[in-house]
């Protein structure tokens, strides 16, 4: 810190989603505008703190960037802690910036990182919640998820229309790892006819059977919404979670995706129905952001900067009703928070 300027670095971590710039936006104005501090962008997430890979963040730098998608910081999914002598080198970068604190966007992944940074080396750490998943415990919502659920919903609107010209089951996979918020709430929004998530089982066979419910009944045509992390259970007992790839990345994930194609192929051997399966992927990343991202980034990235004004380390801001609060990093990222049984029972009303 040269006198009272202190330099706030900011880097985000883990997939990229809606409203990151908005929140680097909301960090850099309060910092510069409210405090009169310094601020630094870190490209690529951990791996630029690695490499001491940085640019200065001015009022220039983050002007119309607000409505912007991705990240103009860049983003990776690199852990220092997967790397030998890493978090040394974070430490000794940090101190050769000249970095008094440092904030961190991103989802359990990131987060839990800076607070083992801050727990283990006393590095002056503050997160940041974001994820189009809104698996975090320490918030109600992520900033991403808001996009993400509308990006799904407005397929699930499109595949419909489709679906009944042609008579057919549409099979949409969204995604989902461990928790299914974004399958429940565009299911929900979208009237899917029967919804498959990750906390709930559910059989191949009780989705035919719904299906077939709807065709005794008249309906010629079917949604179905399915996380890419739900099991394909059969009656049988069998089941599995079907991946994309065995490569894990350096937090320990494979990478996903493949039920919908499976769950297609055997709705349609099991009820004859024409079948078509849509992967909506990283187009739920993408495309600018809802005015609830918006906002919600820029609640965020004004709380962030406030507590480092305050050196609340270890901590993150979180929205807990409608008020932003601190909460610490480690309730933060101690559990995933999964979709409430009784919010899956009420969409279950509607299934069939």
């Amino acid at each position: 810190m040269k006198g009272n300027k202190m330099n706030v670095a900011i880097l985000n971590g883990g997939g990229d989603c809606p409203g990151l710039n908005a929140v680097t936006r909301a960090i850099t104005r309060t910092c510069i505008c409210e405090y009169g501090y310094q601020v630094t962008g870190i490209r690529n997430g951990w791996r630029g703190l690695l490499e001491a890979d940085i640019f200065p963040l001015d009022l220039e730098a983050v002007s119309d960037i607000l409505q912007r998608g991705g990240t103009i910081l860049g983003t990776s999914r690199t852990n220092p802690f997967k790397s030998e002598g890493g978090p040394e080198r974070v430490l000794e970068n940090i101190r050769k910036l000249g970095f008094d604190a440092l904030i961190a966007v991103g989802g359990d992944d990131t987060l839990g990182v800076a607070s083992r940074l801050y727990k283990e080396y006393g590095i002056h750490t503050v997160g940041v919640p974001k994820t189009i998943d809104n698996d975090l415990s320490g918030t109600d919502y992520t900033f991403g998820f808001d996009t993400a659920v509308q990006t799904a919903t407005d397929a699930i609107d499109r595949l419909r229309t489709t679906a009944e010209s042609h008579s057919r089951v549409m099979v949409v996979e969204v995604m989902g790892r461990t928790a299914g918020w974004i399958a429940i709430m565009s299911g929900i929004a979208g009237g899917a006819d029967v919804i498959l998530t990750p906390e709930v089982p559910i059989t191949v066979e009780e989705v035919c059977d719904f299906i077939n419910q709807q065709a005794d009944r008249g309906k010629n045509f079917s949604i179905v919404v399915a996380s890419e992390g739900a099991k394909l259970i059969r009656k049988t007992g069998e089941e599995k979670v079907v991946v994309a790839s065995e490569e894990i990345d350096e937090f320990g994930h494979v990478r996903l995706g493949g039920v919908g194609n499976a769950l297609g192929k055997a709705i349609e051997k099991i009820t004859g129905h024409e079948t078509r399966v849509t992967v909506l992927g990283h187009i739920q990343r993408g495309g600018t952001p809802t005015s609830r991202d918006r906002v919600l980034a820029t609640r965020f990235g004004v709380k962030a900067a406030e507590m480092v004004k305050t050196s609340q380390w270890g901590m993150m801001a979180a929205l807990k009703g409608d008020d932003i609060k601190v909460v610490s990093l480690d309730e933060a990222v101690k559990k995933t928070k999964l979709v409430p049984r009784e919010l899956y029972d009420m969409a279950h009303i509607f299934f069939g």
